[in-house]
């Protein structure tokens, strides 16, 4: 019996070759089969690569009566849940497999089986509080509208900071706001310490203490968040045309670039740039509701709308100075 024979007999005829190699075998020469089990020549039976990891689904059919209607083996592994997502539970169902009621005896029976259950969840006090931790990363999340990738990001390095012992002697409700805090600026969302800290419901100066120990300790690829990055959040909730969301932006990055707002707060920026494209469209926002949304007072916005008409100013007469 051939090589090829008893290659085509030890795994599954029904297995389609999806790949013919061009290249050949580089012992022999001869045609390299491929198929989702190995990888091997015909002629001489080398084989160059054994059981490769199948990226597709894991479909299967439980009952020869579901026909096409197959499920898959499990959920995937998540990081928003403290083992993973691989526990399982104990439904409230009334009724077996079968479709009869149960019994009182029965049902009591379950019922603790299930509290027994809940119970047993946790290994440790630390797996609690890591349980507790991530539910509240993932209802702060909820919460603010943020996408799910962002979301997994939190819940990492919320089980890291876990990990690393940081959380010992801190508020969980302080550190998962943190998380979120920390994951957005990485991310480049414009979200304050307020606003979190408000969904959160704790207050914002512990949300950025808490920043603080994971920025310092963990060593987080944070940068400094850009005026122009806060215009489209105002603009969102003021509903003001897109010329002057436009502007505003535009007015944004130049006074970024002139320097002359270095070290003032961003959102105040990017309120005082919304203020003056709102002018130039001719579109009333007042200063009192402009603030409110930023999160400033109105003093803060005058101050950087000033500021700005001093850079316009300057760029219109650029030898106006020379000449004074």
């Amino acid at each position: 019996m051939s090589l090829r024979h008893v290659y085509e007999r030890t795994f599954d005829e029904d297995v389609p070759s999806i790949e013919r190699s061009r290249s050949g075998c580089p012992e022999c020469g001869g045609l390299v089969h491929t198929n989702s089990i190995e990888t091997a020549c015909e002629d001489c039976g080398l084989v160059l690569e054994d059981r490769p990891i199948d990226h597709g689904p894991e479909w299967r059919a439980f009952d020869e009566t579901e026909g096409n209607e197959r499920k898959r083996t499990g959920p995937p592994l998540t990081p928003t849940r403290h083992d993973h997502g691989l526990s399982s539970e104990i439904g409230f169902d009334q009724a077996d497999a079968n479709g009869s009621t149960l019994s009182g005896r029965k049902r009591s029976q379950v019922a603790r089986l299930r509290r027994e259950h809940q119970r047993g969840r946790w290994s440790s006090k630390a797996e609690q509080n890591l349980a507790h931790g991530l539910s509240e990363v993932r209802r702060i999340v909820g919460a603010l509208d943020l996408p799910r990738s962002l979301r997994d990001q939190a819940c990492r390095l919320y089980r890291t900071a876990a990990h690393e012992d940081l959380i010992r002697g801190r508020s969980i409700e302080a550190m998962a706001a943190a998380s979120v805090s920390a994951a957005c600026r990485c991310a480049g969302l414009p979200r304050t310490f307020t606003e979190v800290g408000t969904m959160a419901a704790v207050s914002d100066e512990r949300v950025r203490n808490a920043y603080g120990v994971l920025n310092r300790e963990l060593e987080l690829p944070t940068v400094p968040m850009e005026p122009p990055e806060y215009v489209p959040k105002l603009t969102s909730e003021l509903d003001v045309s897109p010329a002057t969301r436009q502007r505003a932006v535009d007015l944004a990055e130049q006074l970024a670039s002139s320097g002359v707002a270095s070290g003032c707060h961003p959102m105040g920026v990017a309120a005082g740039c919304v203020y003056q494209a709102s002018l130039e469209h001719g579109e009333r926002l007042t200063q009192e509701s402009l603030a409110d949304i930023a999160e400033v007072t109105p003093v803060t916005l005058r101050a950087r709308w000033k500021q700005l008409q001093s850079v316009l100013n300057e760029s219109s007469n650029p030898h106006h100075r020379g000449d004074a």
